[in-house]
């Protein structure tokens, strides 16, 4: 998990001045140390995830984001939440400025690692509520699994999906990511032990 740094509170202009050579996110006012450089496999199935959205997209006014790239969640006010997800999906253009995205996005996907699951599982997926993000995506490599948050009434309805097949984007209507590509870079699916898929249906509780 990200090591949480002892401070009072930070904001933005705090974060804009902090050196290079370290990636730090804001949470409400608390500074996060991020992990080193995650695995290899995490690199390739971010780079899978993000080309198969941005081919999607080619031509549309929603354009995707890879890390890293700077989220203000809410920069009108206190400004003092500052993430940077694996991937964005931003389709309104006016929050997007030479930093990054100004408010929510409209999708954000966290590939897990064994450091930042309980992070991404569970502060981020209530951050990410709270602010309106309206499809959350977690892609655990270990286990072979997507699970698609989608905003609804203000709670997250989850739809799971396992290692073959395709999982739709909810965000579009005929979007779809396919998941024996991108799981094709994980560790457990070149040894050759991947659980069942449970593409077919999916899983959806609140």
């Amino acid at each position: 998990m990200p090591l949480s740094l002892p401070q009072l509170s930070y904001t933005y202009a705090d974060y804009a001045t902090w050196p290079d050579d370290a990636r730090y996110e804001l949470i409400d006012g608390e500074a996060y140390l991020m992990s080193p450089a995650p695995k290899r496999a995490h690199q390739e199935i971010c780079g899978e995830i993000f080309r198969q959205l941005a081919d999607y997209l080619e031509g549309k006014d929603c354009r995707a984001f890879i890390a890293p790239f700077d989220v203000r969640l809410n920069a009108k006010k206190a400004d003092d939440t500052v993430v940077q997800p694996d991937i964005v999906v931003v389709c309104d253009p006016k929050k997007l400025d030479e930093h990054g995205c100004v408010g929510a996005p409209d999708m954000v996907v966290e590939v897990l690692s064994p450091s930042s699951i309980k992070h991404d599982k569970m502060v981020k997926l209530e951050l990410y509520r709270r602010h309106g993000v309206r499809e959350y995506w977690t892609v655990d490599p270990d286990i072979l699994l997507v699970e698609a948050h989608i905003l609804r009434d203000n709670e997250y309805f989850i739809h799971a999906y396992g290692d073959s097949g395709e999982a739709p984007v909810s965000l579009f209507a005929d979007c779809r990511i396919n998941l024996d590509t991108i799981f094709r870079y994980s560790p457990r699916k070149n040894i050759g032990d991947a659980t069942p898929s449970v593409n077919t249906p999916p899983v959806v509780k609140k």
